[in-house]
């Protein structure tokens, strides 16, 4: 059983990351409100894993501390919730935020996220309302002692190809968390700003239809 990993980033190709340990190199997907709290490439960082064994794949779920795995690991015991929706759950909002949700009986805001129609979201709040009725909140920690902002990047002189690639890996990211594209489409023109990463643009689209 891997449960963490602690290696040099490699790639971030959100919602997938490639780290490497000790030679070899572990493809992991992770909720978005974890990569934003990863280093740049090339720098070490600190992941914990879920993982999964299938007949047919072995599948690396990485998050940024211990309680954000153990909401996604909750969040999978519910009927109808697979790992996809529990990234999409946790990419549109963080931990203690689904919790108020499910505190609140916030059917409103848990439908808005892919892959969860009304029937889903109902039996969300039910199931996970006793799971979490201890939940202390505001536990995060970050994946790292000091995770960069990717705000207030100096992009002088940036070029084209950059931008689009901004805007088409943002576009992307949100696809493979289950939005439409025409949706993640929509989304991205809506917030985009040319200083902006992909990582800025996924955060402000998410937040858009969230």
């Amino acid at each position: 059983m891997i449960g963490r990993l602690r290696g040099i980033l490699l790639e971030k190709a959100a919602p997938e990351i490639l780290i490497e340990c000790n030679g070899v190199g572990y493809e992991v997907n992770m909720p978005m409100t974890s990569i934003y709290t990863l280093p740049e490439t090339n720098e070490e960082a600190i992941i914990y894993i879920h993982f999964v064994v299938r007949e047919d794949a072995q599948l690396l779920y990485g998050f940024a501390n211990k309680v954000e795995r153990k909401l996604f690991r909750l969040l999978i015991k519910v009927n109808g919730v697979g790992p996809k929706i529990g990234l999409a759950i946790l990419s549109g909002m963080s931990a203690d935020q689904f919790v108020s949700c499910v505190m609140h009986d916030d059917v409103t805001s848990i439908v808005k996220i892919p892959g969860v129609g009304k029937k889903t979201a109902e039996r969300l709040l039910i199931e996970m309302r006793d799971r979490l009725k201890d939940w202390q909140m505001a536990t995060s920690t970050p994946a790292t002692d000091a995770a960069p902002s990717s705000s207030g990047l100096d992009l002088t002189g940036i070029n084209a190809s950059f931008i689009n690639n901004a805007k088409g890996d943002a576009i992307n990211a949100l696809v493979s968390l289950g939005y439409k594209q025409v949706q993640a489409d929509k989304a991205v023109k809506a917030i985009y700003q040319t200083d902006m990463n992909s990582e800025d643009l996924i955060r402000n689209a998410l937040k858009s239809m969230l």
